[in-house]
């Protein structure tokens, strides 16, 4: 095959020496899987099926030793490095063309220690694997609402969920790390050993290592919480959010809810009569000693199309929308934090959803608050922790002949958002593609992430789409 014929992995693997090449492979546990290998195309692929990239090298890690090896290899030959543990990154940062994708998801091991409430958990490890292992105790811990989604990317910018409100982000119910730097070396970090470290990695999206192992602490939660999900026609859509709005000003830490703007989608659990119609739904879970129905007064907001709400298993909720969510689809998802839910936002959401490309497509409005904002803006390397809202511009869609629609419909969405007066920042598991300012994630925390950036990674050997660059000498 020409040179030119060849795509972007074969080409940088071509230009690599052979003899470190023979040498990475012999040394490495695990698998090295390389372009001409026949299950190449299957590992890389990624989640988002709008992300098409091909790696030189994926090297796919038994162990702490071989991302040591993989990471060592990469800054040696001066390779683009990505790092996949769940793929699960809307922007694709979990691969990347002509470069070594350091593939954790096979080291996914979960260890709970049930009298200390804490689990340990490996790097490539999904949420699923977690609640699986946690809730044979009763215990969780504060995770995401996806359960294919990877623990590592979602801790580490941040980690909202339906336990957020009372146990506040992932990165919150962290005790430990250990992490191996650019350098090679590994370090475990926490409160008392590597402060600084620990400081960074809660919030600046692995910019500064690779995490093999996570410590946390658990919480007594389920296996059985009472679930709210619960849709009504758009055109209740302001009475609907006045009271949504209403009830988020002292809703209890227990409870939780999460708004959006969506269509009605054709599933024999709602009426045939409403699918496809434009839609406001709730979806939110209670635990604990509450009142009867803390959501009674979000239920009797307007007539619903559909009530789905009822008792549940823990991780069945956490894993109801994994369906909604499959790998191969195509998705553009973008944020912005709210100090106000305002006219102006209500009418964004519902305008956009009547707009939108793709039936599939939702606005979320997230409620946060409760523990999440507890903490100080500057314990952590995560800034907006105390904005009480977030706006969130989901675009799913099937096909690639509609990419350029459906990005610019949560492009503009957020953009519209941002001219307002309440909206502010954005959030790293939610980034588009990567294509704003690291300033906006970071905040006031920006140049102490780039100090310690400059200390742990002065090549910008990770993170290097949508991250914080190291400082040089002109900085």
């Amino acid at each position: 095959m020409a040179q030119f014929d060849k795509h972007p992995g074969e080409k940088a693997l071509a230009d690599l020496p052979s003899e470190p090449v023979r040498s990475f492979e012999t040394g490495f546990g695990g698998d090295v899987v390389l372009p001409a290998d026949p299950e190449y195309e299957r590992e890389r692929a990624v989640w988002n099926g709008m992300i098409d990239k091909y790696p030189a090298i994926i090297a796919r890690c038994a162990g702490t030793a071989d991302v040591v090896s993989a990471v060592t290899f990469a800054r040696e030959q001066d390779l683009p490095l990505a790092v996949r543990c769940g793929g699960h990154n809307v922007a694709g940062t979990a691969v990347c063309d002509g470069g070594l994708v350091v593939d954790l998801s096979p080291m996914h091991g979960v260890r709970v220690d049930s009298e200390n409430w804490t689990a340990r958990v490996d790097g490539g490890a999904t949420l699923g694997d977690v609640d699986h292992e946690t809730q044979l105790f009763g215990l969780a811990t504060a995770l995401g609402a996806v359960s294919e989604t990877g623990v590592a990317g979602l801790t580490l910018n941040g980690g909202y969920g339906h336990l957020s409100r009372q146990y506040g982000l992932a990165m919150d119910n962290l005790r430990s790390v250990d992490v191996v730097t650019a350098d090679g070396k590994v370090h475990t970090a926490s409160a008392d050993r590597n402060e600084d470290l620990f400081w960074g990695l809660r919030g600046g999206g692995g910019t500064l290592g690779i995490v093999t192992a996570f410590e946390f602490e658990l919480h007594e939660v389920g296996p059985e919480v009472d679930a709210f999900f619960i849709w009504f026609h758009a055109d209740d859509m302001t009475d609907v959010m006045a009271c949504f709005l209403e009830w988020t000003d002292d809703a209890p830490r227990e409870a939780g809810v999460l708004a959006f703007t969506a269509h009605v989608p054709d599933l024999e659990e709602f009426p045939e009569e409403a699918w496809g119609e434009p839609a406001v739904a709730m979806l939110g879970t209670a635990r604990g000693d509450l009142e009867d129905d803390v959501f009674e007064p979000l239920r009797s907001s307007a007539t619903p199309i559909a009530d789905l709400s009822g008792s549940m298993a823990y991780a069945d909720l956490q894993s109801m929308l994994d369906e909604d969510y499959p790998d191969g689809l195509r998705y553009y998802w973008k944020s912005i934090f709210l100090t106000d839910v305002t006219d102006e936002v209500v009418d964004i959401m519902e305008r956009y959803t009547e707009s939108a490309p793709s039936a599939l497509s939702t606005v979320d409005l997230w409620h946060l608050g409760g523990a999440v904002a507890d903490v100080p803006q500057d314990a952590t390397a995560f800034w907006h922790r105390d904005k009480p809202y977030m706006l969130n511009f989901e675009a799913n869609w099937e096909d690639e002949a509609d990419d350029d629609a459906n990005v610019t419909w949560g492009r503009d969405g957020i953009a519209e958002a941002a001219e307002l007066a309440v909206a502010s920042g954005s959030y790293g598991n939610f980034p588009g593609l990567n294509e704003d300012p690291a300033k906006l994630r970071f905040g006031d925390n920006y140049e102490r992430l780039a100090d310690l950036k400059t200390t742990y990674d002065p090549e910008t050997l990770f993170g290097a789409d949508g991250s914080i660059a190291a400082r040089t000498d002109t900085d």
